[in-house]
């Protein structure tokens, strides 16, 4: 779906939120005067909530003129960025930044967001030079949801089953040279909290050249308790309970005994501190304070024994949740909930202003999750365009956009000066039989565009 005007622009003040994520389809095609005039409406994100958003405006508003605007050189935002290259079918994920760890350590040499590792193997400029050093025998990553086995599983991946993707070439040549053979995926509480899909985790499973490790004592109890919870959170925990409790056919026996890297996952598990090196110039292991689970349910939390135990690794990568930034001083935000308060996407107090995505919920949720979301949004903006109560009277859209960009020396970057990147990396990545081989130095991208 390609919105009637869309057009980035690149280094500018311009406020950026890009998310993903929750709502609810329209099934009755809004009725708009002919007589009315054409509304101008500007989208700031050119990821799926954005793409969405735009897509349900012109289906549902014949004379909308919606104009998509974004801070990189390039559109689709973290659906380019966000996941691991051998998952193109479910390329989705959002938000500007990760949550922090909080913990002593977290600033060494070795210590990465799983987002910034995401962003790096699927050439987001700003984590082109990451540089992460994959010499280390043992990786720790913190959170169990499906981002951390998307990053586990690249870690484990062979190499040659990643050469036809589009990954870039960079991140390829460094896991060509890794000596990562173990990866621990950590998390605070039980088997039954898990945020990842059966889906990620029968990939895990059947990863050719290693084998899972799980503690059966973690799953002492569990057949019973599994009776009453939902279906696809029973179905995931049965295949849990079973790689962990049953012993493999003899097929499966032979694949694993010679499977020369292994995975795991650590329950009841909370980081304490990074431990450093001698030297204090890299990262050397982890220290966890072991939990118990207190509470029922949605209630249920994870709170330290007194425990500890210190878990040797060269590489710490926290995939504890993404969060969104405020965009600017006049837009409302919650720094608690990293979101902008906003009624079924209506912004509190700010007429005419609407949000999607992450921004609008928080960091949860898929791409299905992001169109229903998005749609609703959309359907919210309609209404009261249909009600008048948005402000009246003529609009100049993308013209006064476009004399105050002037105005600070920035030239945007066309959906036609994309085309012209897509058809380059494309061409890039044919030589090798790849889809694609990505752009990653803006300064190369504006060179090719004859800036």
């Amino acid at each position: 779906m390609a919105p009637r005007c869309w057009r980035w622009w690149y280094w500018t003040a311009w406020p950026r939120t890009r998310p993903p994520p929750a709502g609810c389809t329209l099934s009755v095609r809004q009725q708009f005067s002919t007589q009315e005039q054409t509304p101008q409406i500007c989208v700031v994100g050119s990821g799926p909530a954005g793409f969405y958003t735009a897509q349900h405006l012109l289906k549902h508003h014949p004379r909308a003129h919606v104009d998509i605007f974004e801070k990189q050189l390039v559109p689709f935002g973290l659906v380019r960025f966000g996941v691991a290259p051998d998952h193109p079918e479910v390329k989705s994920y959002g938000a500007e930044d990760h949550q922090a760890l909080g913990i002593p350590g977290e600033e060494l040499p070795g210590v990465f967001s799983a987002r910034a590792f995401v962003g790096w193997y699927n050439g987001l400029p700003e984590n082109r030079e990451l540089a992460p050093d994959l010499s280390c025998d043992t990786a720790v990553i913190l959170g169990q949801g499906n981002v951390a086995l998307d990053v586990a599983r690249i870690l484990l991946t062979p190499p040659e089953h990643l050469e036809k993707t589009d990954i870039t070439e960079a991140a390829l040549g460094v896991l060509r040279q890794s000596r990562v053979k173990t990866v621990w995926i950590v998390g605070r509480r039980g088997p039954l909290q898990v945020a990842f899909t059966i889906k990620e985790l029968r990939e895990m499973i059947q990863l050719p050249g290693t084998r899972p490790i799980l503690d059966p004592a973690d799953f002492l109890g569990l057949q019973d308790r599994i009776k009453e919870v939902p279906r696809p959170r029973k179905r995931l925990t049965e295949l849990l309970l079973r790689t962990a409790t049953e012993k493999p056919g003899a097929e499966e026996a032979a694949r694993q005994a010679s499977a020369s890297r292994t995975w795991g996952l650590r329950f009841f598990r909370s980081p304490q501190q990074v431990l450093p090196s001698p030297d204090g110039r890299q990262v050397a292991g982890i220290r966890l304070a072991v939990t118990r689970l207190e509470g029922v349910g949605d209630t249920t939390r994870a709170v330290p024994t007194g425990d500890v135990e210190d878990l040797p690794c060269g590489l710490v990568l926290s995939s504890v949740g993404y969060k969104s930034r405020p965009i600017d001083h006049s837009v409302p935000f919650d720094p608690k909930l990293g979101v902008i308060p906003n009624m079924e996407g209506r912004v509190v107090d700010v007429p005419g202003l609407y949000c999607s995505g992450w921004v609008k919920r928080g960091p949860t949720g898929v791409i299905a999750t992001t169109m229903t979301d998005s749609f609703l949004t959309g359907q919210m903006l309609l209404q009261d365009l249909k009600a008048g109560l948005l402000p009246s009277g003529p609009r100049p859209g993308y013209v006064a956009i476009e004399a105050l960009l002037s105005s600070r020396g920035v030239r945007p970057v066309s959906f036609s000066d994309w085309e012209k990147l897509d058809a380059e990396e494309v061409s890039r990545g044919q030589g090798t039989g790849k889809p694609r081989e990505k752009l990653l130095d803006p300064q190369e991208m504006l060179r090719l565009l004859g800036r």
